[in-house]
């Protein structure tokens, strides 16, 4: 399906429901709940090396020289390589971490629809499907910087659109980066009010794990990813042969 067709498609749906989402959503969490916890354990491990990369200048520095940091400031030296740093760090955290949340609505799919299939969290790192990734998290990062710059009242507006990418990597991967990005401001347009209600409410149930000696978030954080995918299968819908096909 092209884009043309694919927001056709968006536009003839009915309107997203809060409610009937947010259940469901909880419903399915039950089921992918050690799927997200993997997930998220592998985010962390994942992101570790370009943290590490961004601390290499100072470490460098403190090694060759001890006394360097006896003073209240960094050396300049230091402060422009992890500034020169941050950028490879946002874009490879971003890309990542892109990835495993397309490879866990995948999984929930699979899960909804009852599929007896092996859990694939690398899906996004093999054959290819990377490159499309780091595209498209350049695209999320620049909207992000352009939401930002209009005095942060535009980053309310791009968050929605921006939090329903991972399910089209995820369901809409024939599709190129832009027109993906396209199809998620059509969806998003529609669906504003929803979708940002959704995402607000679902990332503060997923914190209360907190409540459980703060370890339990790491069990609960990922509830909040889960309406993205109710929210392509009500807003989009999946074109059964086209879908299992970009699936494999």
């Amino acid at each position: 399906m092209n884009l043309e067709n694919l927001t056709q498609q968006i536009k003839t749906k009915p309107d997203l429901e809060f409610g009937t989402i947010f259940s469901r959503s909880i419903e399915l969490f039950k089921k992918v709940w050690l799927q997200g916890f993997i997930i998220l354990l592998l985010t962390f491990v994942v992101i570790l090396p370009f943290y590490l990369v961004m601390y290499i200048p100072m470490i460098a520095m403190g090694i060759t020289d001890p006394e360097v940091f006896q003073h209240n400031e960094l050396p300049t030296m230091v402060t422009i390589s992890m500034v020169i740093c941050m950028p490879v760090l946002i874009l490879g955290v971003t890309t990542f971490t892109l990835a495993l949340n397309a490879a866990f609505l995948k999984m929930c799919r699979e899960k909804d629809l009852g599929e007896a299939v092996s859990d694939d969290y690398f899906y996004f790192f093999k054959e290819g499907r990377l490159g499309k990734v780091f595209i498209l998290s350049l695209y999320m990062l620049g909207l992000t910087l352009l939401g930002a710059l209009a005095c942060g009242i535009g980053a309310f507006y791009v968050m929605v659109p921006l939090s329903l990418l991972p399910a089209f990597l995820a369901f809409s991967n024939h599709l190129s980066p832009l027109e993906m990005v396209k199809a998620s401001f059509t969806l998003g347009n529609k669906n504003w009010l929803v979708i940002f209600g959704l995402v607000i409410v679902s990332a503060f149930v997923a914190q209360l794990g907190f409540i459980l000696c703060c370890v339990g978030v790491l069990f609960t954080a990922m509830l909040g990813k889960v309406p993205t995918y109710y929210m392509y299968k009500d807003g989009v819908g999946f074109n059964e042969v086209e879908d299992n096909s970009s699936l494999l």
